[in-house]
């Protein structure tokens, strides 16, 4: 059986999550799906790829190890849905983005399955987010969450036109203190790609559930677009596109690794 996530221990107060980045469909669940669903085409393609300089700098790193198509870690587990007024894709999802169904006829999953799911996926993923954030905050006296993501560069289903390349999410300034994201937010300027805070994408379930100023845990999310590192087609990784976008990944990481590192006890 395959874990439901992979996690690594930094030496920093900031800890990095990956919920989406996996494509792994477990076969009981993908024989019952279309072809459209084995695509998996909304995963966050190649995100561990993009942050693999991330533990040289210290971030402890967890990441999903099965599809959002299983169940979707950045979903509230009672179904709440996560933009009001908006068309928002479920917990355990049954459509593509582009509304092409994933399961075959009458092969969806019940109630009875999703909470399975939830058991089995959903909650060994936020206990060890939730445990590891009380492990850093009682170290350092303060901890940072940091939740990557991408998406393809145009989703008529969530966003009129094309997507900004960088979308910073801060759950519209209630899940980080606001100088971390203006620092966050400056990082991503000034390198001729576009980019936004609290726009559209202001942070999924986890930027919200954990970020709590308050008490010394500070929660970001960044959305970015397909295009500035892949083949948006066939989802390939164009290593020269992800060249010139690691270099701001970093040193996004680094004023986040940085600006942890300086608050450290002092909480």
């Amino acid at each position: 059986m395959v874990e439901p996530y992979k996690f690594s221990a930094g030496a920093t107060p900031l800890l990095i999550s990956l919920p989406h980045g996996s494509t792994y469909i477990p076969s009981s669940i993908s024989k019952r799906m279309t072809q459209a669903a084995k695509r998996t085409p909304d995963t966050d393609w190649h995100v561990e790829r993009l942050y693999d300089f991330a533990k040289d700098l210290g971030a402890s790193m967890i990441a999903a190890t099965h599809s959002r198509y299983v169940i979707d870690l950045n979903r509230d587990p009672s179904g709440i849905q996560l933009y009001k007024n908006a068309d928002n894709t479920e917990l355990c999802p049954t459509t593509t983005f582009d509304h092409e169904a994933l399961y075959q006829p009458d092969k969806a999953p019940d109630g009875a399955e999703i909470a399975g799911r939830i058991d089995q996926y959903w909650r060994p993923y936020h206990t060890r987010l939730e445990e590891e954030l009380a492990s850093l905050r009682e170290r350092y006296g303060i901890a940072v969450l940091f939740d990557g993501h991408s998406i393809q560069s145009e989703v008529p289903r969530f966003y009129t036109g094309r997507i900004p390349d960088l979308n910073l999410g801060s759950a519209n300034g209630a899940s980080a203190a606001p100088e971390l994201a203006e620092k966050a937010f400056a990082a991503l300027l000034g390198q001729n790609y576009s980019a936004v805070w609290d726009d559209r994408f202001t942070g999924g379930y986890i930027t919200r559930r954990y970020g709590d100023p308050a008490a010394g845990i500070h929660a970001l999310q960044l959305e970015l677009t397909w295009r500035n590192y892949m083949d948006e087609e066939s989802f390939r990784f164009q290593p020269k596109l992800a060249k010139r976008l690691k270099p701001l990944l970093e040193n996004l990481i680094r004023q986040l690794v940085g600006w942890a590192n300086e608050k450290a006890g002092g909480v």
